[in-house]
């Protein structure tokens, strides 16, 4: 008896350690059974993580979505999308999407259905449908594209709700959960272990990921004059409010102008992402990064409810009495410090701190011998994200910089960088 009891002990010594273990991991660590074992999903960070890199070509699905995308077609405008409400005559006609009519001046929940389970069981998610009373512009929210990532979710059931159609002009499409499947397992990828936003316009006979991105942006993203898409950082980092844009084009510009009080980060979207696969189609988009993963972070998401409900204020489809001024500063580069040592991460410094070069953002401590390394800017700039403290291993993306630069320099510096060759252009930690 006394030696099943001793047998015991040690078991339960045994599992007390793995416990511990198991905890001092990262999330990043805890969920790499989930990284994606595709070679065409594997990640590859662009030279020196800047948002200047030209197009990710560097995988076969990369170069599927491109040759896809550039085959899609094209939205034409009969103006910008700034007079879109302005120049919009006559009366507001009824809305057609997913074998479904809705009349002006009526919302309506439908149910979009891309894919299905082992079993067979088709997988639905609700599609939110507010079509006004005049003409006008038709903007999408779309949210959970990752699964873990909840603030949008939030977003567009509060802006859903705020709104009658009674009061508005044009129309306002809202996927609140792209990714039902990695909503419900609180993952970020999709059961097979593709990330969704790297499949983009999809293919209607390739992998689950190119099927349900397909079905997405044929069946709604295609009804749409603006795209805004939702997310938050990745992997236990989490991302100051902010707008990922292409300036270069003229209605993207306006997207992120309407935003008013939101920091706006200058990044050509990565090919395979809804952002790319959209602008390639003809239809404006901007990604709004605000929070970190699997929390509901209230303060982020009133800061994306209110610049959403401004945007739409300064389009011309709602009538408010508040706008929201002073617009935070546009950044033209960026970069990610990482990690050179392993050990536990803590930070000196928080979301939207100002940083000149040289100061200190944080330190990381091996556990083991209490030795201490420190992670300094290298840049003047803001702190636009930034990894909570946790367990780090060498090369972890732990803070986010945006790069202080004018307009000009950052212009000649995107020629230079244009004419290097095609790398990746996925960044780890950038989320999008």
């Amino acid at each position: 008896m006394s030696t099943l009891l001793r047998q015991s002990d040690s078991f339960h010594k045994i599992c007390q350690y793995l416990v511990s273990f198991l905890l001092l991991l990262p999330l990043g660590t805890l969920q790499a059974g989930e990284a994606a074992v595709d070679p065409s999903d594997n990640g590859i960070d662009v030279l020196e993580d800047a948002t200047l890199e030209v197009d990710s070509r560097s995988s076969e699905t990369s170069a599927a979505a491109e040759e896809m995308a550039a085959h899609s077609p094209v939205r034409e405008y009969a103006g910008p999308l700034a007079n879109a409400v302005d120049d919009a005559t006559g009366n507001a006609e009824p809305l057609q999407i997913l074998g479904v009519e809705i009349a002006p001046g009526t919302s309506r929940r439908l149910s979009w259905s891309a894919t299905e389970l082992f079993e067979g069981v088709p997988v639905s998610t609700p599609v939110l449908v507010l079509n006004g009373v005049a003409p006008g512009p038709t903007v999408c929210l779309t949210a959970a594209v990752h699964g873990d990532e909840l603030n949008g979710i939030e977003m567009v059931r509060r802006v859903f709700h705020d709104i009658e159609p009674s009061r508005l002009s044009g129309a306002l499409i809202g996927v609140p959960i792209v990714n039902v499947q990695g909503f419900r397992r609180g993952s970020r990828y999709l059961p097979d272990r593709r990330d969704l936003n790297r499949y983009f316009p999809g293919n209607p006979n390739g992998s689950a990921a190119a099927r349900i991105a397909y079905s997405l942006f044929n069946d709604v993203i295609a009804n749409c004059d603006a795209l805004v898409d939702l997310h938050t950082g990745s992997f236990e980092r989490a991302n100051l409010p902010q707008l990922r844009a292409d300036l270069r084009n003229p209605d993207v510009v306006t997207l992120t102008h309407g935003f008013g009080a939101m920091v706006v980060l200058h990044s050509k979207p990565t090919v395979g992402t809804l952002r790319y696969a959209a602008t390639m189609a003809g239809i404006p988009a901007v990604t709004v990064e605000a929070g970190g993963p699997s929390q509901l972070e209230l303060a982020e998401v009133k800061h994306g409810v209110k610049g959403i409900e401004t945007l739409l204020t300064t389009l011309g489809m709602t009538r408010r009495m508040r706008l929201w001024g002073d617009p935070e500063p546009v950044y033209y580069r960026s970069s990610w410090v990482r990690a050179d040592n392993g050990g536990i991460l803590l930070s000196d410094v928080s979301l939207g701190s100002s940083v000149r070069k040289g100061d200190l953002l944080g330190s990381i401590t091996d556990p083991m011998n209490n030795a201490r390394t420190e992670l300094r800017s290298p840049y003047s700039g803001r702190i636009i994200g930034m990894a909570r403290n946790q367990v780090v291993m060498p090369g972890f993306a732990a803070f986010h910089v945006g790069i202080e630069t004018d307009e000009v320099t950052a212009s000649e510096e995107e020629v230079e960088v244009a004419q290097k060759p095609a790398v990746g252009g996925y960044v780890d930690g950038m989320s999008e």
